[in-house]
């Protein structure tokens, strides 16, 4: 017993650690110690400032002819741009309808009124000469042609006009008067 007893009093020798500190130190009180510094350092560290994204260049009226409104399709990152009734709109916001794979596809760099007033996404509907004189829209009905004054209003309230559109040879004349 003597060994009992002296064990004992080891013991009881011993530095108590009082209970609040055992309880302080579990690990569970550590990792939310951890993430509360984590969160505290979280919102007062400086935030980078966001890149803003480059505007677009800038547009500039000027005439096209059939020739030089084609490359305006959409590819090679280029704007889409189409002519109705002689005035070029920007349409490349509705890259997804005028662009490579949408419905409007071939009027993008073309002059669109012909179909437009004819409710039709046919090739027939464009212009085959583009050296040649512009689309008179002859043959159109006042239906057609009505429909066609709708859709000019239509892109005028949501597109940029750009230019116009000219005959080849007719641009030189424009830009002297």
């Amino acid at each position: 017993m003597d060994y009992v007893e002296n064990r004992m009093a080891q013991e009881a020798a011993k530095p108590k650690v009082s209970p609040e500190v055992q309880t302080i130190a579990t690990p569970i009180n550590l990792i939310l110690f951890s993430l509360f510094v984590y969160i505290i350092y979280r919102s007062f560290r400086p935030t980078p400032v966001p890149k803003l994204a480059p505007p677009p260049p800038p547009v500039v009226y000027k005439t096209f002819t059939p020739p030089t409104l084609l490359p305006f399709n959409g590819t090679n990152n280029k704007p889409i741009y189409f002519a109705v009734r002689g005035k070029v709109f920007d349409v490349s916001s509705g890259r997804n309808f005028y662009g490579p794979g949408g419905p409007y596809e071939n009027f993008a760099g073309r002059d669109a009124s012909r179909g437009l007033a004819c409710g039709s996404f046919d090739e027939e509907m464009l212009t085959k000469d583009l050296e040649g004189p512009l689309d008179k829209l002859e043959g159109l009905g006042p239906e057609e042609m009505e429909a066609l004054r709708g859709w000019e209003e239509r892109f005028e309230e949501k597109y940029l006009v750009v230019g116009e559109l000219v005959a080849v040879g007719e641009e030189k004349k424009t830009i002297a008067s």
